[in-house]
């Protein structure tokens, strides 16, 4: 198994990056967050999962070895493949999807494109107590924090995210503006916002963390972590 990448990103693109690893690219299929701060041009290390089958190998890459091993355990359920594995990933941070597991949250996991009712119920019933409680993987050790003073800000990473994965400008910056006092007040717990915290309506759809999570400062010296602010904009542009 290949557990992780270190090197130079090549390219990026909406669904992944292409990495140099001593002169050989591969290419890694990545979560939104993990895109989010990803740089062409800039060193980076993912945590990987590789997939094997018949007709192909397929690389997995992610922000940290918490978000790759939750990837690798949600696909013990039933019809949970690593594209709907990665797709749950892409809206939730790890531990934000063990909080809809534990309180059995429906609604929550019916956010995930391809999962319907029946398949909420049965991921509740299968990763039941198998998951952990929140916290319990973290990321303390993730590096890749990016601090007041860097070339990127946080709305600028964000806003880069949603456009190369097929947003317009302007959805992207509506969905930056609608999660983006929720962010600045600190209400972010344990990786994501709170659901009740988004609006109740949707905007028009449109459509990288060098081994952990990017951020930003606000104006009042706060860090904001890229991939919980893409995530929030994410769920606010998927709400249609």
């Amino acid at each position: 198994m290949i557990a992780h990448l270190n090197g130079t990103v090549c390219s990026v693109a909406p669904d992944g990056a292409v990495i140099d690893v001593g002169g050989v690219g591969l290419l890694v299929q990545c979560t939104p967050g993990t895109l989010a701060g990803l740089r062409p041009g800039e060193r980076a290390r993912v945590a990987t999962s590789l997939v094997v089958r018949e007709d192909a190998l397929t690389l997995y890459g992610f922000a940290g070895e918490d978000e790759r091993n939750t990837f690798e355990l949600v696909q013990t359920a039933s019809g949970v493949g690593p594209r709907l594995a990665l797709a749950m990933l892409a809206v939730f941070s790890p531990d934000a999807l063990r909080r809809a597991v534990a309180a059995e949250d429906l609604a929550a996991l019916m956010m995930v494109p391809g999962i319907g009712r029946k398949g909420a119920q049965r991921i509740i019933l299968e990763l039941a107590g198998r998951l952990g409680s929140p916290g319990d993987g973290g990321m303390a050790g993730d590096a890749g924090m990016v601090r007041a003073g860097s070339v990127a800000p946080w709305r600028e990473q964000v806003r880069a995210g949603l456009m190369n994965l097929g947003w317009q400008a302007r959805d992207a910056e509506q969905a930056i503006a609608a999660v983006e006092p929720e962010l600045l007040a600190g209400r972010q717990q344990a990786g994501d916002l709170p659901q009740d915290s988004l609006p109740a309506g949707g905007l028009p759809a449109g459509g990288r963390a060098a081994g952990g999570r990017a951020g930003g400062s606000s104006a009042d010296g706060q860090a904001i972590d890229v991939a919980v602010a893409l995530r929030a904009a994410l769920r606010v542009l998927g709400r249609t």
